[in-house]
Parts: structure tokens; sequence; C-alpha cells
């Protein structure tokens, strides 16, 4: 990549600034039309780069480690391979020298909707494509501005200074993995509960973000991405920091496909919060909708469905929100939502020193595990009452792994499952099956125990928060 600097990012707001005053492009000249949108997207930068310079005027700290630039991003373009393409921007997958950590390299997308419209419109190629490249510019502008669990991080930009007009930009971000709805649709409560509780987090974080309170306008699943478990918006090119201008309330409609929410003019003639209520109902019908309620436990239900109707009618704000997903929460964790009845705990005897040695067994919904029946409980009373409520459930083991609340798997297992001596966890077996005298172990030389294997490769440790 000749000509390729890697710099601060306000160096590079400045580098692009000078390298194209107002309308001025390298090579051919560009039409008025095309050159009048390039200086309005200049003036939006160089607005938004004051804004952050006034209100957060401490630089966001570097991660520890070593800082990637243009010579690392040239020698992995090669191996590159996309994930994804969007109407501005593709994202290629990159092994970064010298470890080879995987990260996202984020780029104009000359094949784009955006860029293939502009040149239709203009029939200035280069030109296009450095209108687009400002959206990666405000793009990393925001994440130096922005610091949140729930935004993805940026590591360093590239610019190459050999590709004018084009001013060429390159960011290197984390990398996550798309967002697949259909798939968390197929997923135990607890998870989806922790995508929509790290999302409202994030909206809380902007409404009353170091800019002000910023909507994102393309609010889409496409634009959020998981990294070791956490939800992380990874777009943030179509995003406002500035809220409606009115001079009646007329002014603050707040429209949507299904229905419209009217909003109050304030006296300093903005329209004062309708960013974080977009925000939220865009929340309530992309992600609340599908992934509250479903499985959830039974008394939590009533919880769940004032979130989604409060949410669903804008009654809450971010507040509100938050305060009502940490209760939902401390019930969940506490154990409190448990129903106060007679525990099926006695109808079980506890074998110490077994384990599982069947890989396979009966299925249920939604387990952790693809090949048999793993759920999260509180304790063994919990897991007690779910195996007698299941038919093919002869025996349950508490397992050592934990949820991301901290809550123990536990592994429901049929009268086939054989168990093996010599593992550390605890078999609770009916009464029933023990006094039919079912031979109960193998010998502890043969196949280790492969249930646990699966139950290993199930869940990994908690994602942090």
């Amino acid at each position: 990549m000749p000509g390729a600097l890697a710099v601060a990012l306000p160096a590079l707001l400045a580098l692009a600034w000078l390298r194209s005053g107002p309308g001025r492009l390298w090579g051919s000249e560009a039409p008025a039309g095309l050159q009048r949108e390039l200086a309005r997207r200049q003036r939006d930068l160089g607005r938004l780069a004051a804004v952050i310079q006034a209100r957060a005027p401490r630089p966001r700290p570097r991660p520890a480690g070593r800082a990637w630039g243009c010579a690392d991003v040239a020698r992995a373009a090669a191996g590159a391979s996309v994930v994804g393409a969007g109407i501005t921007k593709v994202v290629v997958r990159a092994a970064l020298p010298p470890a080879g950590r995987e990260v996202a390299l984020k780029s104009v997308h000359d094949a784009g909707r955006d860029v293939r419209r502009c040149v239709q419109q203009h029939g200035h190629p280069s030109g296009c494509r450095r209108l687009a490249a400002y959206k990666l510019l405000k793009e990393a502008t925001l994440l130096q501005g922005l610091e949140h669990p729930g935004i993805i991080q940026l590591h360093g930009q590239c610019y190459d200074s050999s590709a004018d007009p084009e001013m060429k930009i390159t960011s290197i971000l984390e990398l996550g993995t798309p967002l697949e709805m259909i798939e968390l649709l197929q997923t135990p409560w607890e998870k989806r509960f922790k995508i929509c509780l790290d999302l409202v987090e994030l909206l809380h974080y902007l409404a009353n973000s170091p800019l002000g309170s910023i909507a994102l306008l393309d609010f889409q699943p496409r634009q959020f991405v998981i990294v070791d478990g956490a939800l992380k918006v990874t777009d943030l090119d179509d995003v406002s920091t500035e809220e409606l201008s009115c001079q009646t309330d007329e002014d603050c409609l707040l429209e949507f496909p299904t229905r419209n929410f009217s909003h109050k003019c304030s006296t300093r003639g903005t329209c004062e919060g309708i960013n974080e209520r977009r925000n939220l109902f865009n929340a309530y019908r992309y992600f609340f909708t599908y992934l509250l309620p479903h499985t959830a436990p039974s008394v939590l239900q009533p919880l769940l469905k004032d979130i989604l109707n409060a949410t669903g009618d804008l009654r809450y704000g971010t507040n509100e929100t938050l305060r009502s997903f940490q209760k939902v929460l401390h019930l969940y964790k506490s154990g409190l939502y448990l129903p106060k009845k007679p525990s099926h705990l006695k109808e079980y005897v506890a074998l110490k020193g077994f384990g599982s040695g069947t890989a396979e067994d009966y299925k249920c919904w939604p387990s952790y595990s693809h090949s048999g029946c793993v759920l999260s409980v509180h304790n063994a009373k919990e897991a007690a009452d779910i195996c007698s409520s299941h038919s093919q459930c002869q025996h349950f083991i508490i397992t050592p792994q934990k949820t991301w609340t901290g809550r123990p798997l536990a592994l429901f297992q049929s009268s086939s499952a054989v168990l093996i001596p010599g593992s550390d966890t605890v078999v609770y077996m009916k009464r029933s099956a023990v006094s039919k005298g079912k031979p109960l172990t193998r010998s502890p030389n043969e196949s280790r125990d492969a249930g646990e294997k699966t139950l290993t490769g199930a869940n990994s440790s908690p994602p942090r928060r």
C-alpha cells in the first residue's frame, strides 16, 4: 500500500481536510452537484469533530499492546475473506501480524449501492468513492468519542495518501459474529435476555453520551454483532447526535411503519428526548418482541409483558427500561422467581463421584446442547422439579459449567444413560430407578465421560460484561 499512513484520528481528520478543501478534487473536475455534496459532508464531519473536542476533550485511551496500521493491513489483505457488505461499506476478516489476531477491516464498497447510485447520477467514480469515504471517517470519529462495552472497538485507521482523489480509508475494528435472529430464537431464554439487556444498557448510554443523545437512524439487527457473547453495535456512520429542531409539536412526530407517536417541542426549539424514544421503539420492534417472552420462567412473564407494553407504547424511557431489566435479572439470579411449593428433590438419591458416560440422550428445548437436554438451573431443587416434569428423565447432574449469570448447567438423562465412577460431580437419581436395580456403572478404564465432553463445548466461560 504505497503512500499509506497510519495516524491518530485527529491527525487523520486534519489530513483529510487539508488535502481536500471544500469542493476540491484531484484529477478531472467533479460536477457541481457532487462538489456541493462533498462540501456538505466535510462540514458535517468538521462539526462532529468540534463537538467531540468540546464535550469529550480527553482522547479515548488506546488498548494496551501494539497498535496496527497500514503496513499490517497490506500484509493481511492477501488472506482476507469477505464477511459482510452493505450499501456503503465492505467488511473483511483478516489476521494481522505478528500474532495473527483476527480483526475486521472496513472500507468503501466500490460495488455498493451508494457508490453505484452516485456514479449513475454524477458520472464521477473517484469523487463518489470519496463521498462514501466520509462515512468511514464519521464512524471512526464517533468511535473515538464514545466508549461503551456495547460499541465495537476501533483498533486503528489507515489512510492511503496515494489514493487521491478517492481518500482511501480502512478502519481496523474488533471482529464480531453477525447477529442471526433465526438462530437466536432457538437459543435458551437466558441468552436471549442477555442480548436484550446488553441492548438496553447501550441505549441508556447513547441517551446520555458525552456527545448528547444519539439516535441510531439505521436501526436493524444487521447493524449489530456478537463479541465474546456480548451484543455490540458495529455501524455508527448513520447516526444523529442532534435532536430535531421544531417550532410546534407537529414538527416532532415520530413515525414508524406500524404506528406514530407525538412528541413535545421544547421551549428551546428542539424535540428533546426524541432520539431516545426512537431507539427504544426500534429495540422493541426488532429485539424485545421476539427475544424476551418466549420460554421465560412463568413467574417472570408478567414483568416481561410490562416491559413489552411500556416500550411498545413508549411509556418508558431508557432509565425506566433499564431498571425493569435489572429487576428481572435480580429475581432470576437470586432464585426469587421460583414458585413456593414443595420440592421434588426428596424423590432423588444423591450419588457422589459419578458422571455420565453417554454422549447423546433425550433432547429438550431450548437446550444448551444439541445432543442432549442441558438447562440452566438455580440449584438442585429446581433441577429436580424439571426432571420430574420430563417423562424421560430418570436422573440429572449439576455440572461445573456456569452461564453468564453464574447459574450452573444441569444435564438431564433417561434410564438408558450409563453412569461411570471417578467423576467429581453428583448424580441425582430417582429413587424409583434405584429400587429397580438399574446397573449404574461401567469400567472407569473404558471411554471417558462423553456426556461431560459435550457439555464442555456447549458453554464457555461467562462473557465479559
